[in-house]
């Protein structure tokens, strides 16, 4: 049965938060990871308070082959990073451990992740993987989305139930429609591809974490019965 947790970890204990060094003041938002082949391109979202740090610090990176701004709004912009995930020993475990990262937003000096796994016993896993690898790791709210009465808001994140809702009550999903993804990132001061992303994986995850997830455990049910 599926589970989500949220760590807490120091920037500087695993190689991406090395590589997205940033000012004191500023945070990055990782929007989405693309795989691509056997590499993982991020795409993040950076303020214009801390761009020039955080260009200078990814750009002079190593373990980085490329940098690119992808789009621009108001003052925020996205960027993508090639990037060699296979030595960064934190992503490596989650790879491993067929763990799906929901959500990351890092600071000068922390990262909060809320990361789902299969199982509990894949978390508990994570956990002494992390710990073996000298990886700080401060665990926070962990639940069951599956279960009825935990975890009400099934994995999505907060910028996505606040632009899912708004897309809701603003007639996005209306016939005719009433507004558009760029009437959407008006509003909440974000690209239109970030709200385009946000509604995607905010339908998918609210999908698989209750339509999909309850019917495989109806489905582990009567095949439980079926053996009895």
């Amino acid at each position: 049965m599926a589970v989500i947790a949220h760590f807490r970890i120091p920037a500087d204990a695993f190689e991406l938060g090395q590589i997205l060094e940033i000012e004191a003041r500023g945070t990055v938002k990782l929007e989405t990871m693309v795989p691509l082949g056997e590499t993982a391109v991020p795409f993040f979202t950076v303020s214009d308070e801390v761009r020039e740090s955080f260009e200078r610090s990814v750009s002079n990176h190593p373990a980085v082959e490329n940098i690119v701004e992808v789009t621009r709004h108001g003052r925020e912009r996205l960027y993508s990073l090639d990037w060699d995930i296979g030595a960064d020993t934190l992503f490596r475990g989650l790879t491993d451990l067929n763990g799906q990262l929901l959500s990351a937003t890092g600071t000068a000096s922390t990262w909060e992740f809320e990361i789902r796994f299969p199982t509990h016993e894949a978390l508990s896993q994570f956990q002494e993987y992390c710990s073996d690898a000298d990886i700080s790791l401060e665990v926070g709210r962990v639940y069951n989305p599956t279960r009825p009465g935990t975890g009400m808001w099934y994995g999505v994140t907060h910028p996505q139930r606040e632009t899912l809702m708004r897309a809701v009550e603003g007639g996005y999903y209306s016939i005719p429609r009433r507004m558009s993804t760029q009437d959407l990132a008006d509003e909440l001061g974000v690209s239109d591809q970030a709200v385009t992303e946000r509604l995607r994986r905010a339908i998918v995850t609210l999908t698989e974490n209750t339509l999909i997830a309850m019917e495989d455990e109806l489905d582990e049910e009567a095949t439980q019965v079926e053996q009895r």
